[in-house]
């Protein structure tokens, strides 16, 4: 995915991971939006990006719970 976004110069690293593919989502759609990459190259890079934010979601609320647990 970064190496799609460095194609147009854009670079994402905001220090979260969670963030970091929020807004590199936001990125792809600006992108998306003034016609320079196609539908399919959008809903592919799109559906990577849905995947990893959910196990990223899945990782800190599990990464929460032992927290909590051994608190």
């Amino acid at each position: 995915m970064q190496q799609l976004l460095k194609q147009f110069g854009v670079y994402v690293h905001v220090g979260k991971r969670l963030w970091d593919i929020e807004l590199t989502s936001i990125e792809l759609r600006h992108i998306y939006d003034a016609g320079l990459i196609d539908g399919k190259v959008y809903r592919d890079a799109k559906m990577v990006l849905v995947h990893e934010h959910r196990l990223e979601e899945k990782e800190t609320f599990n990464h929460e719970l032992l927290e909590e647990k051994f608190k």
